[in-house]
């Protein structure tokens, strides 16, 4: 029991810790890192309660408990901020705090009896699968606009949001299954733990991360559309060779800030045009049409300027990333840049 009492001491510093980095760290987007903070000091009432005991108080024991129904609501409005960068809070945001409110207002009238805490509980859960599903649909049509509008490196914010959820979802599994172990069993105590420290790990993976790499939730416009049907506009045959004919000599892939908004512009064609264009005739998205060719460049220059590095070669191509220049080279060639270059030797 001791040793839970100092995890939750750990958590707890670490988490206002963490916090205040997010807050203090200079960023040209303040939003996401603000909502990840107000996550994090929302969990930080949850996980006080492994070290102290709330005043016999019901207004205080109300508001401990309902503030775990601000954790998940605050969570999926930070992940929408860090995918579309002129996402804003409105009034409308509040309604996300409506459950809470009212579990607190009825704990602090009532107080909280055993089948309270049950109801609670199942309140609870619903609720955090409810916002799991929704950032989830968030990161699906996120996914869908930025790789067709977009060449730049946004699918390592996919990535990383995608992974941080996913491993959210298996905290809270160990969490339900917690919750069918005997209170008093050591097998209840080693999960508490695990599920603490595994909890703790991600959350300071993730921050840590989002710090060190300040460009990563550089963010999408919210108000683009995907593309609905692909039987809008007939094949053009013409235009294709014409788009081609563009990429070839112009190289408008080597600007790393591509978007197809200014492809559309330089080519003289409307953006939606072009992105039906592009997904008809080749079958691939802006983003993997785009990459296509900066990874044809990188092969040449690989093959025949040995006297590059691969760090010279990702930017003389386009690309602003490694990790994404990696991923794309591999998905392309099934070689790394350097087994590729060793394999043309």
């Amino acid at each position: 029991m001791a040793f839970i009492n100092d995890l939750g001491k750990i958590i707890v510093f670490l988490f206002l810790l963490l916090s205040i980095f997010l807050i203090t760290a200079k960023s040209e987007r303040k939003l996401p890192d603000y909502l990840f903070a107000a996550f994090l000091l929302v969990s930080v009432i949850d996980f006080s309660g492994l070290f102290l005991s709330p005043p016999d108080s019901r207004i205080i024991k109300g508001g401990k408990l309902a503030s775990v129904l601000l954790q998940m609501p605050l969570y999926y409005l930070y992940v929408n901020s860090a995918c579309y960068y002129n996402f804003k809070l409105h009034k409308k945001h509040l309604l996300h705090g409506l459950p809470f409110l009212f579990v607190f207002c009825f704990f602090s009238i009532t107080g909280i009896s055993e089948q309270d805490y049950k109801i609670f509980d199942v309140i609870s859960v619903v609720q955090y699968y409810f916002y799991i599903i929704a950032v989830f649909l968030v990161l699906r049509n996120f996914r869908k606009l930025y790789q067709e509008n977009y060449s730049s490196n946004h699918h390592l914010t996919y990535k990383w949001l995608m992974q941080t959820t996913v491993l959210f979802v298996i905290g809270n599994i160990f969490v339900l299954i917690r919750g069918f172990v005997d209170n008093d069993s050591p097998v209840y105590n080693y999960l508490f733990t695990l599920t603490s420290v595994f909890v703790l790990s991600v959350i300071t993976w993730f921050v840590l991360n989002a710090l060190y790499r300040p460009n990563l939730f550089a963010g999408i416009n919210k108000d683009l559309t995907p593309v609905q049907s692909e039987n809008e506009v007939k094949k053009q045959p013409e235009q294709l060779k014409s788009l081609l004919q563009f990429m070839e000599t112009e190289k408008p892939y080597l600007d790393d800030k591509l978007t197809l908004q200014k492809l559309a512009e330089q080519i003289h064609l409307p953006e939606k045009q072009l992105s039906l264009l592009i997904n008809q005739h080749t079958g691939k998205h802006f983003f993997d049409f785009i990459n296509e060719f900066r990874i044809n460049d990188a092969k040449t220059l690989l093959k025949e300027q040995s006297q590059l590095t691969v760090l010279e070669v990702l930017y003389e191509v386009g690309f602003n990333s490694k990790s994404s220049f990696y991923t794309a080279f591999k998905k392309e060639t099934n070689l790394t840049p350097t087994d590729y270059r060793k394999s043309t030797i």
